[in-house]
């Protein structure tokens, strides 16, 4: 019952994804290196389980922190204080979600995982007993390639190829990118645990000013002249997670080229 009230609540709780520097990302699954390329998200790996973790996940992200102060401010009780709480700060779906996961543990045990999990979106669903974990996985990222390698503003492609000899934990797929002014760019998408394989991902980054962009609120990426080191990683659980279950699988190293 609570498992299908998880699933009911995920059509409306979804929060827009990390990437938010114009990095566009598609990856597809190859049956083998010679076969059609068929899309990731149409291999299933368990009915329904793949949808609690990422309904958890999107959870954790929105509310760990918020959960984390409430705690600290002495808001426990039982779940319906802290869950409660939860959804005045945040929203009614979120509370009931909040609810839901805390009557599967009890208060006690739920306070427990959100202190132990700090801030690991990931790390705290796989205490929950809602995303799997692969201690035995592994992934090599075979090739990586920016296209163009130098030239103009204007759009970059990175097509990176991995394969899998054991499978992979739920965890990430990244591109962080060293700019030339400083401005942090990268995306980070959350990648589902997969079956031993050969898997593409291909981030399409448009190097331009965003016109959009407020210097007031933060700072503003001017994509200048210069050399760009960019580092492309797999990893299981959150890339850079001291946590147990996570760790980098692999990493790859690229340079491009911005010449005006």
């Amino acid at each position: 019952m609570k498992t299908a009230l998880l699933l009911s609540l995920l059509a409306s709780f979804l929060i827009p994804g990390l990437a938010g520097y114009s990095i566009k990302v598609t990856r597809y699954q190859l049956q083998d290196p010679q076969s059609t390329v068929v899309k990731t998200q149409d291999k299933q790996h368990g009915v329904g389980s793949d949808e609690l973790c990422k309904i958890c996940i999107q959870f954790a992200v929105e509310s760990l922190n918020i959960l984390l102060n409430l705690i600290l401010e002495g808001v426990v009780g039982e779940c319906g204080d802290l869950c409660g709480a939860l959804a005045e700060k945040t929203n009614k779906i979120t509370g009931e979600i909040c609810d839901v996961l805390c009557a599967l543990f009890g208060i006690r045990e739920f306070i427990k995982i959100i202190e132990e999990a700090d801030l690991d979106p990931i790390y705290y669903c796989e205490l929950l007993d809602q995303c799997g974990y692969n201690d035995n996985g592994d992934a090599t990222i075979t090739n990586a390639t920016v296209t163009p390698k130098s030239g103009p503003r204007g759009h970059f492609i990175f097509p990176m190829t991995y394969v899998s000899k054991n499978g992979t934990s739920t965890g990430e797929v990244g591109i962080f990118v060293d700019t030339v002014d400083g401005v942090p760019v990268e995306d980070v998408e959350l990648n589902m645990p997969q079956s031993p394989g050969t898997y593409n991902v291909e981030w399409n980054l448009r190097a331009e000013p965003d016109p959009d962009c407020d210097p007031t609120q933060g700072p503003c990426e001017n994509w200048l002249p210069g050399l760009y080191n960019v580092t492309i990683a797999i990893c299981a659980g959150e890339c850079g997670s001291k946590h147990p279950h996570s760790f980098i699988y692999d990493e790859a190293h690229l340079v491009f080229e911005i010449t005006g």
